[in-house]
């Protein structure tokens, strides 16, 4: 491959990354064709951009970035798949729901998650895990509310109440 072949891969390399917050590397050569296209379309159903790199040429465009990607260097051996997205966890939930229940492929290498460096097969369970920004949006607003609401239920009751006492001491002046 020529140099400007190279530099054109590398600066392609270089946007992808700079474009997604997430970045995961995986081993996905033990695929066979079909499977391949499944989890290509398995990806882009989610939102994920997914794409087969050469790990001299994605440690290049990574040394160009502006984040700092130096804890994945090391996972960089063999074979290279590189899912990009911008949740944490959703490459994570694709390996795993794509292997199924025996399965190790595809094989998980590494992560950069929210300034984060998540390396070695054992650390998928804790990215499967990992809550998305938004879901920890909705967390806290869940958390927020529900003590407004049990005051405002309880202002209701104790208005059904007080308004229950009040027009029941009418009745009896009444009589």
């Amino acid at each position: 491959m020529k140099k400007e072949d190279k530099n054109v891969l590398i600066g392609q390399i270089k946007e992808a990354l700079d474009k997604y917050s997430v970045v995961y590397l995986a081993n996905t050569t033990s695929l066979n064709a079909e499977r391949t296209v499944d989890l290509r379309r398995a990806a882009f159903k989610a939102g994920i951009k997914m794409m087969v790199v050469k790990n001299t040429l994605l440690k290049k465009a990574m040394e160009q970035c502006d984040v700092d990607y130096s804890g994945l260097y090391d996972a960089m051996a063999g074979p290279t798949t590189l899912l990009l997205c911008d949740t944490g966890n959703v490459p994570a939930k694709l390996i795993k729901e794509f292997r199924g229940k025996k399965e190790t492929i595809p094989g998980f290498k590494a992560a950069y998650v929210e300034e984060t460096t998540f390396v070695g097969e054992e650390q998928l369970d804790a990215l499967v895990a990992l809550k998305s920004k938004n879901e920890l949006i909705g967390d806290i607003v869940a958390l927020l509310q529900s003590p407004a609401k049990n005051v405002v239920s309880a202002l209701q009751s104790g208005g059904g109440k007080l308004h229950g006492i009040l027009e029941t001491l009418s009745k009896k002046e009444d009589k």
